[in-house]
């Protein structure tokens, strides 16, 4: 069911911030800390690489380059958790259009995709698909989810990371339906496996250039990281596949959590895949594009500057050099971050020696960045007497039955009580992907935003629907 909602305006609630956790960050982020410059070409449908004319899309110069956990309206979340319960995720659906402009802007004549790993939920896969972004799929999961969505083969690229056989055998199925469809492949055995399967269209050969960054060894892509074939090795590699499939394209990826001292590292990779790219065709194998990856960050602290984008595109060009196929980048977190908050209520409230202990329904079962990668989240008090509150150092953590089960450690926030709500901010990124059904609790519902209305976009899971799939 849809419902209409009030406009937005902020009643300026506590944002909490500056105090505690390390930063952290995963998956595909170059963070903020460059300078601005030129930006590479987009369009879709462009082939030559050419550099286009920087038209802004309509609109953008109303599109703030972030959204704080202080610009959502508070009234409104109050709503939503009182109508739908908590935890709750909440997705806003402008601010994934917004972001998808601005990207559009820095990069109008690279092919862009969407990392559906980011947010997989139909909502933002429809609303993305309506951006005209591509869809980056790691899974046959996210194929069909992107085909339920409306993306058509043409618009799909599907890259294999170690892929179980059911995974290949669902997407060579798809192919039979969808010849336009691109695979990616990052290890020979998986070109072999797709041999075996009579599989002979779109190939694209995923390459490890040997540079990582990132915060946390978790997520650094480096010369012994899973992903990719040897850089060494991969001209021949892609020499051999063009006997039996239609190359298009090279990919690779840097790795995630990477900051603005880390620039470097993606200016090194680009260049390394420009110089690859050269060599191919070169040799004779006629790409279509040359994929760098993701690692557009946003900044999850109250106080850091919001991604330079176009510094980011310019150096991106810069490092590339001239080459007759494609740029094509494919950002997930940059998308839909700033785009979602989580909404959970204290359930309790218990005074320790140095701090005040908090504990809410949401844990590392409803996000799990903070307990995995000592991710920072901004958590705001949406009590409507949060600013008339003494402010006290606290601990928040989840109900799950871990000691990892935290949010934060001696963050700054208003006084605390029993039911209070608070938001936790960027949670549009990896929050309900990584949910999990961990000490049998079930995944949190989650509302889609679009002006002002508001819609259930996946329901609360229940205590029978963790058992549904259980023989008896």
């Amino acid at each position: 069911m849809t419902h209409r909602d009030d406009a937005p305006g902020d009643d300026h609630d506590a944002v909490a911030g500056g105090h505690g956790d390390a930063p952290g960050d995963d998956h595909d982020d170059v963070h903020p800390g460059t300078h601005r410059g030129d930006v590479p070409p987009h369009n879709r449908a462009a082939t030559d690489g050419g550099v286009g004319e920087r038209r802004p899309p309509e609109g953008a110069a109303e599109n703030p380059a972030v959204r704080r956990l202080a610009d959502w309206d508070a009234d409104r979340l109050r709503r939503l958790a009182d109508d739908h319960g908590t935890p709750l995720y909440v997705i806003d659906l402008d601010r994934v259009r917004q972001n998808a402009a601005r990207l559009e802007a820095a990069f109008p004549d690279a092919d862009r995709r969407y990392a559906v790993k980011a947010h997989s939920g139909n909502a933002v896969l429809e609303t993305i698909r309506e951006t005209e972004l591509d869809a980056e799929c790691a899974s046959a999961g996210e194929v069909k989810r992107a085909l339920d969505a409306g993306f058509s083969g043409a618009e799909i690229q599907y890259t294999a990371v170690n892929p179980p056989s059911e995974d290949l055998d669902f997407v060579v199925d798809a192919w039979q339906e969808e010849p336009e469809i691109t695979i990616t492949a990052g290890a020979e055995d998986t070109v072999d496996r797709l041999r075996e399967r009579g599989y002979d269209g779109r190939l694209c050969i995923r390459v490890n250039p040997g540079v990582g960054a990132g915060h946390h060894e978790k997520v650094r892509v480096g010369a012994d990281a899973k992903f990719g074939v040897p850089y060494d090795r991969a001209e021949e590699i892609v020499a051999d596949a063009a006997d039996d499939f239609e190359v298009v394209g090279i990919h690779a990826h840097a790795g995630s959590g990477i900051s603005g001292d880390d620039l470097q590292n993606h200016r090194e990779l680009v260049r390394r895949m420009g110089d690859l790219a050269r060599a191919v065709i070169a040799d004779g194998t006629e790409i279509e594009f040359v994929d760098v990856g993701g690692g557009f960050g946003v900044p999850y602290r109250e106080d850091e500057p919001p991604l330079d984008l176009d510094a980011v595109a310019a150096a991106t060009r810069e490092a590339l050099g001239e080459v007759d196929a494609q740029l094509a980048v494919e950002p997930g977190r940059y998308l839909v971050a700033d785009a979602g908050v989580l909404l959970t209520r204290i359930n309790t409230v218990k005074n320790a020696p140095e701090t005040t202990l908090v504990g809410v329904d949401a844990g590392m079962t409803t996000l799990l960045r903070p307990a995995m990668y000592d991710a920072y989240h901004a958590l705001r008090s949406l009590a409507p007497d949060a600013p008339d509150r003494t402010v006290e150092p606290a601990t928040v953590t989840g109900p799950i039955c871990e000691s990892s089960d935290v949010f934060c450690e001696d963050r700054p926030l208003p006084a605390p009580a029993r039911d209070d709500l608070l938001a936790i901010g960027n949670a549009g990124a990896y929050g309900y992907e990584m949910a999990s059904t961990y000490n049998t609790r079930p995944r949190p519902a989650e509302v889609a935003l679009s002006g002002d209305d508001s819609r259930l976009a996946r329901r609360r899971e229940t205590l029978s629907d963790l058992t549904a799939l259980e023989a008896r």
